[in-house]
């Protein structure tokens, strides 16, 4: 009976320290809060997004030629990930492979790819190498589905085994291949999965072989198994596990260059300090071009990101939910003992909020560095000497610092 009770206690044991292995796995995602998608392939050679071949229903055979156009001569994955880096990313996932089926890289198990058709070489192993010189966290996209395959085009893969089998026996080989040949990958982006095929797609042995080959990777819960993290797309969309809000920077996730309804750098901003005033991820979306350009208007988006970033991003990065809360204002979170407001509404010269249940011992505009005089009467508190029209043309934040960790008031609000 004693050997039984140790076993058991040995078995919780490892269960309480795996979990905790897998939370300091999260750790440096979770600080980030922002990231680069990059949706970028045979379709970006024609402008009219990632889904022509099926929405089109483009044959095979037509679709090849446009791979073999595929040449982007201006290919430049370390401006990519400078770039990533000027706006205040903190990781970059690139579309390895879209659901057409091509990859950018050299699999042993397709002839469908950027070395055999197109560019003739691995445009993986570009991306990775100037990602690691960088220091840059890095993320692969994968595919499950593949429309280049016999029978899967026009309704997709569930006909049985005859077309399933050669899918998924490709996809776990192929995802074999991304995980070891490009050294660390620190984010596995799953998409293309019917909801509920988990027992199809073997989706289980699948993360198990990419656990063991990359320990400590992340991994998303688009292969049905929940994984690591929650993706909603283009919402803001608060769970209670680890989530990330991937979203476009127009209507389009693949490179279309008529598509003009880019969201203005305030609601690009407004959107990434929605996310972590909620403990959530921002994964900002850009389209390269057939020739491997980013559009200005995207890059010049991202470069505008990143001056806000370089005074506020002390806000973003480590942020979580605030138990002190300002929603006549706009959004809050917390960092550390510190609460920042994120000021949609600006106030005018007095800035007032409630259901504080700490005392503020100091306050200052983060844009500006200007201190602010603090009144507080129980659970309200009035900031003073406000300029009258906001400082920052985007989003303005003030930083608050409490005697002692920030509390709600009793009742708190609701």
């Amino acid at each position: 009976m004693k050997i039984k009770w140790i076993t058991i206690l040995l078995l919780i044991l490892a269960i309480q320290t795996h979990g905790q292995g897998r939370r300091s796995d999260m750790d440096w995602w979770q600080d980030a809060r922002f990231g680069m998608f990059i949706h970028w392939g045979v379709y970006s050679t024609e402008g009219r997004g990632e889904w022509i071949m099926y929405q089109e229903h483009i044959p095979f055979s037509e679709y090849k030629i446009l791979a073999a156009n595929f040449r982007p001569a201006n290919y430049d994955p370390a401006g990519w990930v400078a770039l990533a880096r000027e706006a205040g990313m903190k990781y970059v996932i690139l579309t390895t492979r879209h659901h057409d089926g091509y990859c950018l890289y050299d699999s042993k198990v397709s002839d469908f790819t950027s070395v055999k058709v197109g560019p003739g070489k691995d445009l993986v192993a570009e991306f990775a190498l100037a990602c690691h010189q960088a220091g840059m966290r890095m993320g692969f996209y994968y595919s499950l589905t593949d429309w280049h395959l016999p029978g899967v085009l026009p309704q997709g893969y569930s006909k049985g085994d005859q077309i399933t089998g050669p899918l998924v026996k490709q996809a776990h080989e192929q995802v074999r291949e991304l995980l070891t040949k490009y050294g660390k990958v620190d984010l596995l982006w799953f998409d293309g999965m019917t909801p509920g095929d988990t027992n199809v797609w073997r989706s289980g042995e699948l993360i198990k072989m990419a656990r063991s080959l990359q320990p400590g990777i992340l991994i998303n819960d688009r292969a049905g198994t929940g994984e690591d993290f929650v993706t909603p797309e283009n919402v803001v969309t608060a769970h209670n596990k680890p989530w990330e809000s991937c979203y476009t920077m127009n209507r389009t996730w693949g490179f279309a260059p008529f598509d003009q309804n880019y969201k203005p750098v305030a609601e690009l901003i407004r959107l990434l300090t929605s996310c972590a005033s909620q403990g959530g991820n921002f994964l900002l979306n850009v389209s390269p071009d057939g020739d491997g350009k980013i559009p200005d208007q995207q890059a010049n988006s991202l470069k505008e990101i990143g001056k806000w970033m370089k005074v506020h991003g002390e806000a973003v990065y480590k942020a979580t939910a605030s138990p002190v809360v300002a929603p006549n204002l706009g959004f809050q979170c917390r960092v550390g003992d510190k609460v920042y407001l994120f000021v949609q509404r600006w106030p005018g010269s007095v800035l007032p909020f409630a259901w504080c249940g700490s005392t503020v011992k100091s306050a200052r505009i983060l844009t500006t560095g200007q201190k602010l005089q603090v009144d507080q009467n129980a659970d309200r508190v009035w900031l003073r000497g406000l300029p009258v029209l906001p400082p920052d043309p985007y989003m303005n934040v003030v930083e608050l610092t409490f005697d002692g960790p920030p509390q709600a008031s009793n009742p708190a609000y609701r």
